[in-house]
């Protein structure tokens, strides 16, 4: 079964899946959200600390060098 953005359960038809969203939209429906995303809140604190940290220690040329390293690696698995 389709999963919404935060893992709810969504009707597979293309026609029942868009009643479900206007229905969200309109108001009719409450958009059920699961009441754990089975994530260590304290894991998530630490994990964007560091990337909070690594980023402010990065100058922008070594930036930059990291991404394009990224973005060629992205392209050779799309063409080959």
């Amino acid at each position: 079964m389709p999963k919404g953005p935060k893992g709810q359960k969504r009707p597979a038809d293309v026609i029942g899946a868009a009643v479900k969203v206007m229905r969200i939209a309109t108001g009719e429906e409450q958009e059920d959200f699961p009441a754990d995303d089975g994530k260590d809140k304290a894991a998530q604190s630490l994990g964007q600390r560091g990337g909070r940290a690594r980023a402010k220690a990065l100058s922008p040329r070594r930036r930059k060098e990291i991404a394009r390293r990224a973005a060629k690696k992205r392209w050779q698995k799309e063409h080959t």
